[in-house]
């Protein structure tokens, strides 16, 4: 029921915001620069950029999406690594996995990018699960939905709100989409498949494109496409999501292989992070952690695994799990006696400890990972976790509030800082932290609440109540907008 409480809302959101005239978001909005593409003249690029925003704000309070920031740090980095390479390197992308081991991924105005953990389950390498990102990348520097709407201006007023409003049902199933705008603007089926299949041609050509010039075989985008379309044919009317929102055809699929061939053929390698990923997410997708546990002991047994480093990491991951905390040492032991620097290993070491409760041997192996990657974010993170578990928040503080200097804070950044500003005795900041991990949560009113008790019940020096000030007309503001779009 989340899912469909997310959906509604957004459907509520989506529809007002891009019929809104650009002034509602500041008086910059309408002297944007002319992009060159038609599809601005309805949906600027501030409208995505802010719909981009709304949308991660309730994606985080509604959407089940995997929390884990060893999976989050690496589903981005691929992501730019992918975009860096675009011709529209400028949009402020937000990649983020849904935890839902079926195969699918959608793109959203503002360079929103969400891919279920399946997709990187089912990738047999690297280059696979970059070709589905980039993709979707491609989907959104073509600007497909701000056409679309573009294509509804044709139509009556309410017949492009509910082509809009389609677009947003297609977040979470893009087919329910199609039919309800083929119903609600009397378009064909028919026109609007044709409509899609376009986009999805161009995104499969540019997107192919980022995959050479970031690095990856753009043999892994067919190779998905192929494998996906052969497992169909044994669903019997229950195909993978994936096929149901981007649909394929034997003419696509020719055509992308095709493409693909205008490469040169050479030796393209999965990273570690991806093979280290992937088991993570094995152990996190299995019903019990004996499940996993299995799969990790009939994988180490086969003779003809060469590299078999990433399934004792698995291994190791899943015992951890089922408590069986010697076992999974042993298998950690042997990997770190092999590489004593690989940050998964030495954070699998000391997440074992945590869950053994031996929050000193934790902090050691977490404050050898913090020397060896004082910028890496789930180091940082798990490292502040673990000093506040062991009661000392003063070095969660410290380390936290130096990260945040130099770097875009998140929620998670704020929901840790406010714990360790609490219990080092500073509650004006611990509230200030509180507001904003609330108001990334999709909590907007919360936030204002925090913000107003802080100053009310907190001393505050000049600085921070110049701060709180400042930041409650801007919450206060959003809050306005949230209720005009019915998204609180």
């Amino acid at each position: 029921m989340k899912l469909a409480r997310f959906v509604n809302r957004l459907l509520a959101a989506v529809i007002p915001l891009l019929l809104l005239p650009a002034v509602c978001f500041g008086g910059d909005t309408q002297n944007l620069p002319d992009f060159g593409d038609s599809a601005g003249s309805v949906v600027s690029p501030e409208y995505e950029r802010r719909l981009g925003q709304a949308i991660m704000r309730q994606a985080r309070r509604y959407a089940n999406l995997v929390r884990d920031p060893e999976v989050d740090s690496y589903i981005n980095s691929v992501g730019y690594q992918l975009v860096a390479n675009s011709d529209d390197n400028q949009i402020p992308f937000n990649f983020f996995v849904i935890d839902d081991a079926r195969v699918n991924a959608f793109a959203a105005p503002g360079g929103v990018i969400g891919i279920n953990s399946g997709v990187i389950l089912n990738s047999r390498d690297e280059s696979e699960l970059a070709g589905v990102l980039a993709h979707e990348i491609a989907h959104v520097t073509q600007r497909h939905m701000a056409r679309t709407f573009e294509k509804a201006d044709q139509f009556s007023i309410p017949s492009a709100a509910a082509l809009i409003g389609a677009i947003a049902l297609g977040i979470a199933n893009p087919q329910a989409g199609v039919a309800a705008v083929a119903l609600a603007s009397g378009l064909s089926a028919q026109a609007q498949i044709n409509f899609t299949r376009a986009n999805e041609e161009e995104a499969d050509r540019v997107g192919m494109k980022l995959l050479a010039r970031s690095g990856f075989d753009p043999r892994g985008m067919p190779e998905f496409f192929q494998r996906l379309q052969h497992a169909s044919k044994y669903y019997q009317g229950n195909a993978p999501e994936y096929l149901r929102t981007h649909p394929l055809t034997t003419s696509r699929i020719a055509d992308s292989i095709a493409r693909a061939e205008q490469y040169p053929k050479k030796e393209y390698t999965s990273s570690i992070n991806f093979k280290l990923v992937r088991a993570k997410l094995l152990v996190h997708n299995a019903e019990e952690p004996g499940d996993a546990i299995k799969i990790f002991e009939q994988r180490l047994g086969d003779e003809r695994l060469t590299d078999k480093d990433p399934e004792r990491y698995g291994y190791a991951l899943a015992l951890t799990a089922a408590d069986e905390f010697n076992r999974a040492q042993e298998q950690l032991r042997y990997l770190l006696e092999k590489e004593p620097e690989n940050s998964a290993y030495l954070l699998a070491a000391a997440d074992l400890e945590s869950a053994r409760r031996n929050f000193n041997a934790a902090i050691a192996f977490y404050d050898k990972a913090y020397t060896l990657y004082p910028d890496y974010r789930p180091v940082i993170y798990k490292y502040a976790r673990a000093l506040l578990d062991a009661k000392q928040p003063a070095r969660a503080r410290e380390i936290l509030r130096k990260y945040g200097r130099d770097h875009e804070p998140d929620l998670y950044y704020f929901d840790l800082l406010s714990q360790a500003e609490a219990q080092t005795g500073h509650p004006a900041e611990a509230g200030i932290a509180k507001a904003e991990y609330y108001y990334l949560s999709g909590e907007t009113q919360l936030a204002i609440d925090r913000l107003k008790y802080a100053q009310r019940q907190t001393p505050l020096d000049y600085y921070q109540e110049e701060r709180v000030s400042a930041r409650l007309a801007q919450l206060e503001y959003e809050l306005q907008l949230e209720k005009e779009l019915d998204i609180r």
